[in-house]
């Protein structure tokens, strides 16, 4: 299982590099739920929410020639068909790293093939931390 996630999630952050909407798609469950904490503000979001989201970022990206810096923290396993990474994910524009980032605990499950079914996001965050 291990190897099989670890090509999973080369190949989501490879989509996420490359802030390609229609592959992300595929990589999330409908099922998907997630809580994001922005300044202490709380909002908590499924499916459509997180893909009008990632259109929004991605639009941003594309727009001002930005890149996706993506830092993979740590992998852990925490059921018999569920992984959880942790990914600090901030953006690269004009060759400069902004000053903040998002940290993402995201859990994949594997019932037929790898997809992210819930997420918790500290959004904001100073990304000279890590």
């Amino acid at each position: 299982m291990e190897k099989s996630f670890n090509r999973f999630l080369d190949e989501y952050l490879e989509v996420l590099r490359n802030s390609s909407l229609p592959e992300l798609k595929l990589l999330i469950s409908r099922e998907y739920r997630a809580r994001e904490v922005t300044e202490g503000k709380i909002s908590d979001f499924g499916y459509d929410d997180s893909i009008r989201g990632w259109e929004q970022g991605f639009d941003f990206v594309k727009g001002n020639e930005a890149r996706w810096e993506l830092t993979v923290i740590d992998r852990i396993k925490i059921r018999e068909h569920e992984v959880m990474a942790i990914i600090l994910a901030s953006l690269v524009i004009n060759g400069k790293q902004m000053e903040t980032g998002n940290l993402f605990f995201q859990t994949f499950t594997n019932d037929f093939g790898w997809k992210l079914i819930r997420s918790y996001i500290e959004a904001g965050i100073p990304v000279n931390q890590f």
